[in-house]
């Protein structure tokens, strides 16, 4: 089975839909998969529900699709550096579901692993645990949180063999490896295709019995999303 396409949009082709939950990788623009978020902002797809970590940042990543008005509901964890996503939540345009970062991992693992829930002490006590189920464990109280399954998972690696074993590299793998296996169908984007059997089977970090489909993204501008610096001291 070829899972190679050539660009984001064929990769893409009838698996969108209006009103679908997207699973994506990425954490600020580190690991974001930016080919596949920008076919899908063409696309013009609408009442999108986004399961990431974050919404990116102003007229980056996701929030590309938020100026364009194309999600209706975000499932994050971290949203503080995105103006448009705060604006559009303040005035009641957008749904939001805050998670614990790392309630919101193992939302995103337990769903892929076809765990329907689990209890957790984490949020107990605040908003988070409103309206959810807690339970008493050895005398003390945890919140039943949901797994997450996702219509359509979009993630970003780095290197990639034509079967789609899959390579992260360092820090950009974070939400990436969750958010692909949670999801119905998974679309990979890489910076490198190698033939089967150039990477060390030891060293894969996403099987690719995960990937249902793939493009080389490359070459791509790698950004920072704040850059700080100091005056250098006279000697």
């Amino acid at each position: 089975m070829n899972k190679i396409f050539t660009d984001a949009t064929s990769a893409l082709e009838g698996l969108l839909s209006d009103g679908m939950l997207i699973a994506s990788g990425g954490f600020g623009l580190c690991g974001l998969p930016e080919r596949l978020l920008d076919a899908i902002q063409a696309s013009g797809v609408k009442g999108l529900t986004f399961v990431s970590n974050n919404a990116g940042i102003d007229n980056q990543g996701i929030g590309k699709l938020l100026r364009t008005r194309q999600v209706k509901k975000m499932i994050s964890s971290y949203v503080g550096e995105n103006k448009e996503f705060e604006r559009q939540y303040l005035s009641g345009e957008l749904e939001v579901e805050f998670n614990p970062q790392g309630t919101l991992a193992e939302r995103m693992r337990a769903g892929g692993a076809g765990i329907p829930g689990f209890y957790t002490k984490t949020g107990v006590g605040t908003l988070v645990a409103e309206g959810k189920e807690t339970r008493l464990f050895d005398g003390e109280e945890y919140v039943l949180e949901r797994g997450i399954r996702a219509d359509l998972a979009i993630i970003k690696g780095w290197k990639a063999d034509e079967a789609g074993n899959l390579v992260f590299r360092k820090t950009a793998r974070n939400f990436n490896h969750p958010a692909a296996t949670c999801g119905n169908v998974c679309v990979a984007e890489v910076e490198e295709i190698v033939p089967v059997g150039s990477l060390d089977g030891d060293a894969i970090h996403l099987p690719g019995i995960y990937v249902h489909r793939l493009i080389q993204g490359s070459p791509y501008d790698k950004q920072i999303e704040f850059r700080t610096v100091r005056q250098r001291e006279a000697a």
